[in-house]
């Protein structure tokens, strides 16, 4: 989003259907990558004198078994971290939008999980308070007001 030339926000929208295990990784990968890669373009000037930008990760999941089922977990060479022991890809998806913003990739990011029959019902559920929609769409809101009160 530009305001006056200027990049004030920029929200990246990804969603899983099935093939969770396959797939949790590269969508790990790709917001961790896609930040980085913003945050040196913001650094070396590529958007122009302005403002941190709000930066946001947007992340539909499909809310079935697959995605509410405690992973088994193997790791041959280190221990599996306490807070991803028997989690499921929903938990670590809370977890990667939680660990996004303390490490300050993104200002704000959220894991939203949906059913495939709610396409007609627009129904979902937030997997905690901090990832939520009501909190993404909020910190969005602030960082928009302030840029267009300047």
């Amino acid at each position: 989003m530009l305001l006056d030339g200027r990049l004030v926000a920029a929200i990246e929208l990804k969603s899983q259907v099935g093939s969770f295990g396959n797939n949790f990784n590269n969508r790990t990968e790709e917001a961790i990558g896609t930040a980085h890669d913003l945050w040196t373009a913001y650094r070396e000037g590529a958007f122009g004198e302005s403002t941190k930008p709000f930066v946001g990760w947007l992340m539909l999941v499909e809310d079935a078994a697959g995605s509410r089922r405690s992973i088994r977990d193997r790791s041959d060479h280190y221990p599996v971290r306490p807070e991803f022991q028997g989690a499921s890809y929903i938990e670590r998806y809370n977890l990667l939008c939680r660990k996004l913003v303390q490490e300050n990739l993104y200002t704000s990011a959220a894991v939203l999980a949906t059913p495939r029959t709610a396409q007609k019902t627009g129904k979902f559920t937030d997997a905690s308070e901090l990832t939520s929609l009501k909190m993404f769409v909020t910190n969005f809101a602030g960082h928009i007001a302030t840029e267009a009160a300047r």
